[in-house]
């Protein structure tokens, strides 16, 4: 059987958290989105809620400045530092490789494409949307309004883009960063795992 892990990155309303799940069940692997919080809770003992504040953010005051002195390195549980932001996302991380080495999956988010940058299995996907595409996916998903649904898309956008360059130092949405970017808003969810699907074949991944 092939060995592949995959992993998602989105702009807010493109869609590609259900295109993600869609995907799963075609290709029948486990999908992974915030029970990463729950099983990095469980490994490390710190209180879930924790995790769920840090959640693909940073703290205001870290907007836009990439850490270059960031360690991946997970402290120790007597550390003072040990529910700090850097150490819950080095959990999140250990968490990524672990089921990346263990099972074919789809992760997404939470820099699972930088984390798994060295890895042959990882197929590294992006998904986004033109404007009017992803305000109507948000009105009908959260029954918002057109204004409150195209603020809650920059605000979001803008807080994975800081958080994906403090930890990683590049650019979220720059092409170079994936295999396979998707413009959901001329395919739409469906054709979308088509399309995902005929790119594992071409590159000789048997589904």
């Amino acid at each position: 059987m092939a060995e592949y892990v995959i992993t998602v990155a989105r702009g807010f309303g493109s869609g590609g958290k259900t295109i993600g799940r869609l995907l799963a069940e075609r290709l029948d692997i486990n999908y992974y989105d915030s029970d990463l919080i729950k099983l990095a809770s469980e490994e490390s003992g710190i209180n879930i809620e924790l995790f769920g504040k840090s959640d693909e953010r940073v703290k205001t005051s870290l907007f836009k400045r990439y850490n270059p002195s960031y360690d991946s390195k997970i402290l120790p549980p007597d550390s003072d530092g040990y529910a700090s932001s850097d150490n819950l996302f080095n959990i999140q991380a250990k968490i990524i490789r672990d089921l990346a080495e263990k099972q074919n999956c789809i992760i997404i988010g939470r820099c699972a494409d930088h984390i798994l940058r060295d890895s042959k299995k990882a197929i590294r996907l992006f998904f986004y949307a033109d404007e009017e595409t992803s305000i109507k996916n948000v009105v009908d998903i959260y029954g918002v309004s057109p204004k409150v649904a195209k603020a809650k898309i920059e605000s979001i956008d803008k807080s994975r883009a800081s958080y994906y360059k403090y930890y990683t130092g590049k650019e979220w949405d720059d092409v170079n960063n994936y295999d396979l970017c998707i413009n959901t808003t001329k395919l739409g969810f469906e054709k979308s795992v088509d399309a995902v699907i005929a790119y594992m074949r071409t590159v000789g991944i048997e589904v």
